[in-house]
């Protein structure tokens, strides 16, 4: 292990991979109701779930997560690609690693970004409710996991800046 790496159970990482999964999922309709006849988004919640409910990690999460990412940049529309991107980055947090960079905190808050970028494109306004309520959802151990990585890199992109603020608000919890 490098200066900084620490470790990281099987435990902790399935409460990463649940973490985003369920965000994920909250976004699935958004790429369903564009895009119908296209399983891969799906197909990555449900390599992501297999992972939470106890099964190894595998291969199955790495492809599934690529094949999402593909479908993220096959989407017509924003909101349908935002919700592509964090069904793969649900399956592609199963490899998280326990390396102390910042941006192996993007397996871990991109797909709740993608949460917050959408409802904001949908109601119009970010006045930072949805950062909150998504940081209040970061349960147990994932605010202590999180803990350990550096802050989340500063980028010019909105889910860039929506992942710092939802990284600085589950920091801040107690």
């Amino acid at each position: 292990m490098g200066a900084g790496d620490f470790e990281l159970t099987m435990g902790e990482l399935r409460a990463v991979v649940r973490f985003a999964s369920d965000r994920a999922q909250d976004l699935l309709p958004e790429f369903e109701a564009v895009n119908p006849q296209d399983s891969r988004p799906r197909e990555a919640i449900r390599a992501a779930r297999m992972f939470t409910d106890g099964a190894p990690r595998s291969n199955l999460q790495r492809t599934a997560a690529f094949a999402s990412h593909r479908a993220a940049k096959d989407a017509s529309e924003e909101t349908a690609r935002l919700a592509a991107l964090a069904c793969g980055d649900a399956a592609a947090a199963a490899y998280l690693h326990p390396i102390a960079k910042a941006s192996q905190v993007g397996h871990i808050l991109r797909a709740a970004a993608c949460v917050a970028l959408v409802t904001e494109l949908r109601t119009g306004t970010a006045d930072g409710a949805t950062v909150r309520v998504l940081a209040h959802r970061a349960n147990p151990p994932l605010p202590e996991i999180l803990r350990r990585y550096p802050v989340a890199s500063p980028g010019t992109s909105r889910i860039s800046q929506l992942m710092i603020d939802l990284d600085s608000a589950i920091r801040a919890r107690d």
